[in-house]
């Protein structure tokens, strides 16, 4: 007897293969048989009537480093469809840490994670991190090793070179991520701290995962004003250390870059002619979102958060600031002169300034009678950096280019926190089918869902997860096609989608009848390609 039967269903099965009608059969945590099983016996019987069944889909980029403790079910993506979320991204994830840098990464990154008061920051190593999410939640995870903390772990938010002994300390604690189950390199290189290295830091730290198979995932030095050198950049990177890359949220946008797809395309096309392994993700939307203060030339972050409000409050010093954002574009902003009315504010902590939340920029600041850029950093002061943004840079037609590209991957770069969020972290998967693949008809449903799914997990190297095939993992997704669409908007972004009624994952179903089970059979899942992952405890 199965535990769980699928039955009646139209199978994609993740390959990008047409879809065939076929049934779906699970024991524990594995798919044992797809075909035809008329009459044959199950715990749970689920009639898909016609539904498509399908792999689970990844987010590729994800900002769920703390929520899923926070809130187990994380249904924003679970009613998505989504069974795996990978974290560690942008080079700022939350391990390795020391007290120290725990303790200045809660703060930074406050606008990316929250601060929720149920989880307890009880963790230095990747292990120790990836364990609490163990059974503990509906979905699982796989870790990028932050470069940005791994920097700030050996030399602080220091704005200069690693010295050798620095350096070998820092491909100590990468290498020790990877055996420890993390699956490549990420990089946030206008971010604190990583803005600071340079490109060779980079590759000698990138050589460390050719032995585990990593990949490296740059958030890169420019996405608007030199943005196809910004690609180039870390494309050479990857070719230096001959590793894998995805250029993540390579969704293109600022002004200066509409209708410049194709020239960035034929970038990475000819990368893979000549050998070097590209994949890229986006999201399918036109605002992107991070923290408020992301805006800030680097130098103002440089000795971390105390150093930078003290930065903001002294006169003269705001004076340059002021001219570097608005003149000659922040380094932080890729150099594009900022136009306030395309930033939105997001979140702030504690119901600071609450008033100002879904307001652009230059509308908050005619009400408080005020300049767009006194209003901007009179509010990083009072959040202290806690706030969260929302910019509307995106160019549609660069969005709907790149996403047919067959190296293309989804990931909502969802933030979940904040009083008015991005809909991504709620509506990425389910729009990129609903409105692109089959409203738009830009893919057929067969090779959506293998961008969402088999080819995710191939980059990833959790080859047992990403197509319906016996042998393969129980992540399994039921939507109706007809009737699948997000409802998650600017205005209302904390709306759940409809058309999707069963998610299994690891074999357990967290969605039943469009309603969340309540189980929690989420792993940390930490080895790729075979690899066994080390259980190493504690930093020295």
């Amino acid at each position: 007897m199965f535990d769980i039967l699928i039955i009646n269903g139209r199978v994609i099965d993740g390959a990008g293969n047409p879809w065939t009608w076929a049934d779906v059969a699970i024991e524990n945590d594995r798919i044992v048989a797809v075909g035809n099983l008329r009459g044959a016996a199950a715990k749970k019987i689920i009639n898909a009537d016609g539904q498509f069944v399908t792999p689970g889909f990844v987010d590729f980029h994800t900002h769920s480093d703390l929520q899923p403790l926070a809130n187990p079910l994380h249904e924003c993506k679970t009613r998505q469809g989504v069974t795996l979320d990978v974290i560690g991204q942008d080079g700022l994830g939350l391990a390795p840490v020391s007290q120290a840098t725990a303790a200045q990464l809660r703060s930074q990154l406050a606008g990316w994670n929250g601060d929720p008061p149920n989880v307890e920051w009880n963790w230095n190593t990747v292990t120790d991190y990836l364990d609490h999410f163990e059974n503990t939640t509906a979905i699982n995870v796989a870790m990028l090793v932050p470069h940005g903390t791994v920097r700030m772990l050996v030399m602080g938010t220091d704005n200069r070179a690693p010295t050798e002994k620095e350096l070998n300390k820092m491909r100590a604690f990468v290498d020790q991520c990877m055996r420890e189950g993390c699956v490549g390199l990420s990089t946030g290189l206008t971010y604190t701290p990583g803005m600071y290295a340079t490109d060779d830091e980079i590759v000698e730290l990138c050589r460390v995962l050719g032995p585990y198979g990593g990949y490296y995932c740059p958030h890169h030095r420019n996405y608007g004003m030199r943005a196809i050198q910004g690609y180039s950049d870390s494309i050479e990177i990857a070719r230096r250390a001959q590793v894998p890359i995805n250029l993540t949220h390579a969704h293109f946008g600022f002004p200066v870059n509409k209708n410049r797809a194709p020239e960035l395309l034929a970038v990475f096309d000819n990368a893979r002619r000549e050998g070097v392994d590209v994949t890229l993700d986006t999201y399918p939307y036109i605002a992107g979102a991070t923290y408020l203060h992301a805006i800030l030339p680097s130098w103002v972050h440089e000795g971390g958060m105390d150093a930078t409000l003290a930065r903001l409050q002294n006169l003269e010093t705001r004076a340059r600031i002021q001219h570097e954002i608005e003149v000659t574009g922040s380094d932080s902003w890729h150099a594009v002169p900022i136009d306030w009315h395309t930033i939105q504010i997001a979140g702030t902590p504690n119901g600071i300034d609450a008033w100002a939340v879904g307001m652009r920029v230059d509308d908050a600041a005619k009400q408080a009678n005020m300049s767009p850029f006194d209003c901007y950093c009179d509010l990083l002061i009072r959040t202290r950096l806690g706030a969260s943004q929302l910019a509307f840079i995106g160019n549609e037609e660069n969005v709907q280019k790149i996403l047919q590209h067959p190296i293309h991957l989804v990931g909502s770069d969802g933030i979940l926190v904040g009083d008015m969020p991005h809909p991504r972290g709620w509506g990425s998967h389910v729009r990129f089918l609903a409105h692109y693949v089959r409203d738009l008809e830009l893919l057929t449903w067969e090779e959506g869902i293998r961008h969402m799914t088999s080819a995710a997990t191939q980059r990833l190297g959790f080859l047992e997860r990403g197509l319906v095939r016996p042998g393969m993992m129980a992540d399994i997704v039921v939507f109706d096609p007809e009737t699948l669409q997000d409802t998650a908007t600017y205005e209302n972004p904390r709306s759940y989608p409809i058309g999707v009624s069963h998610v299994i994952n690891n074999g357990t179903l967290v969605v039943e009848n469009s309603q969340t089970t309540g189980a929690t059979p989420g792993r940390a899942l930490r080895e790729p390609f075979g690899r066994k992952a080390e259980r190493i405890t504690t930093h020295r």
